[in-house]
């Protein structure tokens, strides 16, 4: 099994954003991305048709949860990008329970017309679930079944959940050349829910919220680790008189913030190199504003620019050797370039000049993806290939939407934007599709 820890959203909120909502999603048709971006995300293939069975409940009290196990795949599959789901409304009248069970012709004929079927039992005796699932080809009813396995948990709806997107994110893996789902992500975001900006946590769907900070101040701007045990964060206060904006480490391992050291001025924007040893943040530490590097304790210090004016440094996580970063040493904040060490900056011209900020690398480092607001428009989320300098435009007409953030399959983007009239979480697939308000659903039984 993949290590969880590697796929994580870092949602990046601003200083003026309230969080996410627990509402039903919504989602708006967009205008297509052009071939290129498409297939630079990796979503210019063709969408298997998949359906999903409703599971087959193995004891007496164990319907709830086999129908929200069922309900649970079925969105992380509507939502994975690289899938056609099947409507329950169209699934044959028998229900599988184990591939001797299936009967391909009734899931390959009108109106199902599926490839894939998902399918298996659930049981819960006691404390202890065990599903067992399976995937099968059904235009290929010779074949072994392309997933099969028996998922052990506990019963309760949130592990239930848990269960449900593993083999989710096992089928997206199966389906889509071996990049796994993202239904076990998490997004770290900003809230003033408990009065101050905190950190909070939730599931990539937006359940299982909690708060992680109690600061008591404000905490913007969080960054996970590559691994995902750390969360660098730009907060307010800690160790210098007067107060001053200063880098903070939470570690999820021990469930608090944890020492990192505090430096004069303002100290922000945090990115971590891709190997986790080394972080890159804005400091005006020695006067003007410029971006510095240190290890993971904020010690070693080293100054990497000297533009002046130089801020939101992020590490290409493919190369590491290529950092992006906002510059305001020509005038209004631009797109830069440089080497890890400071060396061969370059500046990114766009057709417009406009006010640029918010650059966040797309996994296979090969697209960045930034907040624009140009000389006659609002903040949109734009993105573009740095070595051909293409660019496409993935929100439009929409309120103002900022801090784009890339999911681990490169596929989805999540980012702030108060096209309702407040600051929410949004979240789209990477072609700039489906528009969802916020990443979060609600399968029939969830709690």
């Amino acid at each position: 099994m993949r290590a969880k820890f590697r796929s994580h959203f870092a949602a990046l909120a601003a200083l003026g954003c309230c969080g996410a909502l627990l509402l039903p999603g919504a989602r708006t048709g967009q205008q297509q991305a052009p071939a290129w971006f498409v297939t630079g995300t990796g979503m210019g293939v063709s969408k298997a048709r998949v359906a999903v069975a409703n599971f087959v409940p193995a004891n007496p009290g164990s319907q709830p949860l086999a129908q929200l196990f069922a309900d649970t795949v079925r969105a992380d599959l509507d939502y994975s990008g690289i899938v056609e789901p099947v409507s329950p409304s169209f699934l044959p009248l028998s229900t599988p329970s184990a591939p001797a069970l299936l009967r391909p012709a009734e899931w390959t004929a009108d109106p199902v017309k599926a490839q894939f079927v998902a399918y298996g039992t659930l049981s819960a005796s006691g404390n202890t679930l065990g599903v067992d699932a399976w995937l099968s080809d059904v235009q290929n009813p010779a074949a072994a079944p392309v997933v099969g396995k028996r998922y052990p948990g506990s019963v309760t709806n949130d592990d239930v959940r848990r269960v449900a997107h593993m083999f989710a994110d096992e089928i997206v893996m199966r389906l889509s050349g071996g990049i796994p789902g993202i239904a076990q992500t998490r997004i770290v975001f900003v809230s003033t829910r408990s009065g101050n900006k905190e950190l909070w946590l939730m599931d990539y769907d937006g359940q299982n919220q909690q708060e992680l900070t109690h600061q008591h101040t404000i905490a913007v701007g969080p960054r996970w680790s590559p691994d995902a045990s750390r969360v660098a964060y730009t907060c307010l206060g800690g160790g210098k008189a007067p107060a001053s904006f200063q880098i903070c480490m939470y570690s999820m391992e021990l469930g608090r913030p944890i020492a990192f050291q505090h430096y004069l001025g303002t100290n922000s924007s945090p990115s971590w190199s891709p190997d986790g040893t080394k972080l890159m943040f804005m400091s005006s530490a020695a006067g003007p504003p410029n971006i510095y590097m240190s290890d993971i304790t904020g010690g070693g210090l080293k100054r990497i620019s000297s533009g002046g004016l130089d801020t939101q440094p992020v590490w290409n996580p493919k190369t590491g050797q290529t950092v992006a970063f906002i510059s305001g040493r020509s005038g209004l904040p631009q797109l830069y370039l440089m080497n890890s060490d400071g060396s061969s900056v370059e500046k990114l011209d766009l057709s417009e000049m406009g006010y640029v900020v918010d650059p966040d690398w797309s996994p296979n480092g090969q697209l960045l993806a930034f907040s624009w607001r140009r000389p006659d428009g609002n903040f949109d989320i734009y993105a573009t290939d740095v070595a051909s300098h293409q660019l496409v435009q993935l929100t439009r007409d929409a309120g103002r939407n900022e801090k784009p953030s890339w999911s681990p399959d490169g596929r989805h983007l999540v980012f702030q934007s108060n096209r309702t009239g407040t600051w929410q979480i949004w979240s789209m697939l990477a072609d700039g599709t489906e528009h969802q308000m916020p990443p979060v659903r609600r399968p029939r039984g969830a709690e």
